[in-house]
């Protein structure tokens, strides 16, 4: 690690070499989606995970110091105003949110640090049970630990976990609020929608390999509600690897791609000039995270996600989706004293595939 750290402040990394560092971002986006679609066990509905981790007993007042193994779960913690009692988080949180980079770290999505957290003397851990935690998850219930699992994968599911969480943290009122204001995006997207020709399109998670968004998960209904008729829902639930001549078959009018990759979207997809969405100049890039994040801002990310459909559908008065890289994305969600802008997005998950990719951080040996 110090030699790694040595070779950093020795020089910029080559064009090349920081080409590479894009790619792992989206790719531990994808292992993070693919952390829920895996989790086993009944819910109760409402985005909470009833069987693997048992329900903490009530505490007489809310946590003062957490810890968050998961990048959603940190998100929301922020969003509710409840940094003060955040002492710890996974690696991926620390990377992508700037008011929690300098925390310390308990490990990644897949492997986190017993040792770390209990060190961290933390009266509550918020994590998203995956079955690759189920040996931690136990060693932390058997040495008291009081843990909070929430499984965010649909819609509704996300906006119960802000309101579960919301309440362990004592922090209801903000919760609601912001639950509030999804749920008036969400119906005034549908009904602007509504008034549209459907889009035939796919939500690009990774290139190569190529995964996309399938049915049943939160980005397939904010697709569905924006005006979208995702081309992948027959590919099966969650985010499934695809192939190339599927997509071609396929023929979707629209491409976002989320991927993150180095090379522009618009670039890429032109190797392919038989795609209706190339012709007609039809592929939008999307920040990683943007529309991919189970957090609290899925307002932002449906006011997104319409304004790169609507112009697709060909409705009068919207113009062709220009083929787009984004200039500045902000994937750090706003202070909760600042009034949500759903054009003003931030950064949370599926493969339901234990093939699906992981980036090098949290590769096993």
């Amino acid at each position: 690690m110090q030699a790694r750290r040595g070779r950093a402040r020795a020089g910029a990394p080559s064009r090349r070499r920081a080409a590479r560092a894009a790619v792992p971002t989206a790719r531990v986006l994808l292992a993070g989606l693919t952390a829920l679609a895996l989790v086993a066990g009944p819910r109760d509905g409402r985005g909470a995970d009833t069987a693997p981790v048992p329900p903490a007993e009530a505490a007489p007042a809310p946590p003062q110091r957490v810890v968050s193994l998961n990048p959603s779960l940190t998100a929301i913690t922020l969003a509710l105003g409840a940094e003060p009692v955040l002492v710890g988080v996974d690696d991926f949180s620390a990377r992508q949110e700037p008011r929690v980079a300098s925390l310390p770290r308990v490990g990644g999505l897949y492997d986190p640090s017993l040792e770390a957290v209990v060190g961290l003397r933390p009266d509550l851990v918020v994590l998203v049970p995956s079955a690759e935690q189920r040996d931690f998850r136990a060693r932390l219930q058997a040495v008291g630990i009081p843990m909070l699992a929430l499984n965010p994968r649909s819609f509704d599911e996300v906006l119960r976990s802000i309101e579960t969480l919301g309440a362990r943290l004592g922090k209801e009122g903000a919760a609601s609020e912001r639950v509030r204001a999804i749920e008036a995006r969400r119906a005034a997207v549908e009904r602007a929608a509504a008034s549209r020709p459907r889009v035939r399109l796919v939500l690009v998670l990774q290139r190569d390999p190529l995964f996309v968004v399938g049915a049943g998960s939160f980005i397939d209904e904010m697709l569905r509600a924006a005006g979208g008729d995702n081309v992948a829902a027959g590919l099966g639930d969650g985010y499934p690897r695809a192939s190339l001549e599927w997509l071609l078959a396929a023929a979707p009018d629209l491409v976002l791609d989320a991927s993150g990759a180095p090379e522009p979207a618009a670039s890429y997809w032109k190797r392919w000039p038989s795609l209706p969405a190339v012709k007609k100049g039809n592929v939008v890039a999307l920040p990683p995270g943007l529309a991919t994040l189970p957090g609290p801002w899925l307002d932002r990310a449906l006011g997104a996600l319409e304004e790169a459909i609507a112009p697709a559908s060909g409705a009068p008065g919207a113009a062709a989706a220009p083929a787009r890289e984004p200039s500045a994305p902000d994937r750090t969600p706003s202070p909760p004293d600042r009034t949500p802008d759903p054009a003003d997005a931030p950064p949370s998950p599926a493969p339901p595939s234990s093939t699906a990719p992981r980036g090098p951080q949290e590769a096993r040996p």
